[in-house]
């Protein structure tokens, strides 16, 4: 009776008040399963991680913010942080939502980086400031990341950033591998506008395999 009544004072605290290593070890022992790496990033490239957690019926909130609040892993920092910035399960607090994708930013989360990038280019949440999706997008761009890849190409084309990285942003796009036709169609289309500002040696120095620096 006693370990009963102790299990269930104990599950009532906020995991926010536990030490890192007891937030581990309790999320480690949940029955409830909690969203793998690998499923994170596969809802964040579709965008279903909200509707994901709308539809888990709000069960894994505790554990999506120790994991980042406590553990500050990357990938829950930037569910967390859309969890606050739309009010999804959780009061609505854009504020801490941006400062928490600014913090998987620093962690070198490119799905991070990219979000950011996409707010200061929309100019929601934050006053609109396309040369600092920029500044956001580039190191993940050059991290390999596809996503971040097409934003910068498609922000290189709209004129914002540095001429001197156009030849850059076009040979990682141009020399990508596409998982599916409607993405690489996307990627044709933003090549050929900025295609358009580049000098035509510029152009075909970027197409090149392996890019040599001149």
């Amino acid at each position: 009776m006693f370990r009963f009544v102790f299990f269930i004072i104990v599950s009532s605290l906020s995991l926010a008040s536990y030490a890192k290593t007891d937030v581990k070890a309790y999320l480690d022992t949940r029955a409830v399963d909690i969203y793998s790496q690998e499923q994170l990033i596969d809802m964040i490239r579709d965008k279903s991680y909200l509707t994901r957690v709308r539809g888990d019926e709000c069960q894994l909130v505790q554990d999506i913010e120790a994991r980042a609040e406590v553990l500050k892993q990357p990938l829950y920092q930037y569910l967390w942080a859309e969890m606050l910035n739309y009010g999804i399960c959780v009061p609505a607090n854009p504020p801490r939502g941006i400062s928490l994708l600014r913090d998987a930013a620093e962690q070198g989360s490119a799905e991070a980086m990219v979000r950011i990038a996409e707010y200061y280019h929309d100019g929601k949440f934050v006053i609109q400031d396309k040369q600092r999706a920029v500044q956001y997008t580039l190191p993940a761009a050059a991290s390999g990341d596809q996503p971040a890849r097409i934003m910068l190409v498609r922000l290189f084309g709209e004129g914002y950033g540095s001429p001197r990285d156009y030849v850059l942003g076009y040979h990682w796009l141009y020399n990508d591998v596409f998982s599916d036709e409607a993405t690489k169609q996307e990627a044709i289309k933003l090549l050929k506008v900025l295609e358009a500002k580049m000098p035509p040696s510029a152009v075909t120095r970027a197409k090149q395999e392996h890019l040599r620096s001149q």
